[in-house]
């Protein structure tokens, strides 16, 4: 990683704009990746806890198991591994937070959304590293991610014109294209506990679950890539307006530590959350 802490452009009379509009938050996004924005100096390392998430542990699908037990080899590295469901990860909310964070979490109504949740309660509350249950662990090294402090978020990058996603810190780097939306993925989510941007997306998570329709199905927004990308950039924004340094960093090569799997069984019915998205019973 690079040593860079600067951020892009903004409206001068309405920096805040970028946090709502899709357009400037992707042109935000796209010029802090390409910042190669370091780890922040003395920030404070996340607990060694590898956690995951499916909605009922009893019967997860046998595709899905190979991903989960891939990471509770770590181990040996000194990484404890915990999976949660419904039952406990509710058990847990309750414990740890209020009613009304609990009611946000039974009001998801699709298990991806309380997926994005509860990863955002545990990691607000105790600090750790969140990985989806089906990202497969592919044997790299988590000593640099050990070593960063602060938060540590893997950007992404969508191309429209190909309907692919393509290599976020290569596309940040090449000629602007309005072609392509920039942002962070929830997984993983790396931080130490109380970090004020995993604070923010759990607030604006609940307060979208709270409010939403029950029609409305828009999982990113709600609860995923695109509420923690808004929280991301509004912090950051007020970082730069304050003159403080950046407290988090890019992951720029997760994909040398784990892999999101294709295809696995589940991706075929209503438990993929774009099927159900899209209207899938």
């Amino acid at each position: 990683m690079g040593s860079t802490q600067t951020t892009p452009q903004l409206p001068e009379q309405r920096p805040m704009a970028a946090v709502d509009d899709h357009r400037l938050r992707s042109q935000f996004m796209r010029a802090l990746i390409a910042s190669h924005p370091a780890p922040p100096p003395r920030g404070e390392p996340a607990p060694r806890v590898i956690v995951q998430f499916w909605d009922d542990r009893r019967t997860v699908p046998t595709d899905v198991e190979g991903c989960i037990s891939g990471w509770a080899t770590l181990d040996s590295q000194g990484y404890q591994h915990v999976l949660f469901d419904d039952e406990s990860a509710a058990d847990f909310i309750k414990e740890h937070l209020d009613d009304r964070h609990l009611r946000a979490f039974q009001a998801c109504p699709h298990p991806a959304m309380r997926s994005d949740f509860f990863r955002y309660a545990f990691i607000w509350v105790n600090g750790g590293y969140y990985v989806d249950a089906d990202d497969e662990y592919v044997g790299g090294s988590l000593a640099q991610t050990a070593r960063a402090g602060g938060l540590q978020l893997r950007p992404l990058c969508y191309d429209i014109a190909s309907d692919q996603m393509i290599d976020a810190v290569g596309a940040a780097s090449a000629a602007s294209d309005a072609q392509r939306v920039f942002y962070v993925d929830t997984t993983p989510l790396i931080a130490p506990a109380k970090h004020p941007i995993v604070g923010a997306a759990l607030r604006n998570a609940m307060e979208n679950i709270l409010g939403a329709s029950n029609e409305n199905r828009d999982i990113q927004s709600l609860t995923g890539p695109g509420n923690l990308t808004a929280s991301l950039v509004r912090h950051a924004i007020q970082l730069r307006q304050s003159s403080m340094p950046l407290d988090f960093s890019i992951l720029e090569d997760w994909n040398s530590v784990a892999v999101s799997k294709w295809p696995l069984s589940y991706r075929s019915d209503k438990r993929n959350w774009r099927l159900w998205q899209r209207g899938g019973e």
